[in-house]
């Protein structure tokens, strides 16, 4: 669970990455970011922040922000109620994202996973993507990914989003953020 003042604290710093990288939101939006910890309490490692502008029947636009480091566990997005799982395009704003996705194996890999259980992260095709530099993936990829050293900001484009959907290859990840006090 993330804390009121972890929360305060993350938010703060997403402020700065959103003006290094150019984008200006409002104060609605500012009130509206997700600072997500995947229920495992230390959201600087596990974590994501997100800022979700429009997710409608069809179609999807967030803000992503990676603190150094941080990294957004392995899943994937699943087929709900006859549709396939949500199609995703990472676009990457400032930073650098490294990003893991089913494939042949990356022998030397820029980073790793944090620890986690065995079998918490299965796919190791890296991808790295730079500003300007972005990243389609289909329904049903499994994928993960993490900041850089500088950190990131990742646009990305979808089809709708089921966020409290997604399946985790960690048992242990609760996909719905709760602020504690």
């Amino acid at each position: 669970m993330v804390s009121k003042e972890q929360k305060i604290e993350i938010t703060q710093k997403s402020l700065e990455y959103f003006r290094k990288a150019g984008i200006i939101i409002t104060d609605e939006e500012e009130n509206n970011i997700e600072v997500a910890d995947f229920g495992l309490g230390e959201p600087e490692t596990t974590g994501l922040i997100i800022l979700v502008y429009v997710n409608t029947d069809r179609v999807c636009a967030k803000e992503l922000v990676m603190l150094p480091g941080q990294t957004c566990p392995e899943h994937l997005h699943p087929g709900v109620d006859g549709e396939p799982g949500k199609e995703e395009t990472f676009r990457c704003r400032y930073g650098r994202v490294y990003l893991y996705v089913e494939g042949e194996k990356t022998e030397s890999r820029q980073t790793n996973p944090p620890d986690s259980p065995e079998g918490s992260y299965t796919v190791f095709h890296e991808i790295i993507l730079n500003p300007g530099e972005q990243r389609t993936l289909g329904p049903n990829t499994k994928h993960w990914f993490k900041g850089g050293p500088e950190g990131a900001v990742v646009s990305e484009f979808s089809t709708k989003s089921r966020d409290e959907l997604d399946i985790f290859t960690d048992k242990r990840i609760n996909r719905i953020t709760r602020v504690g006090k």
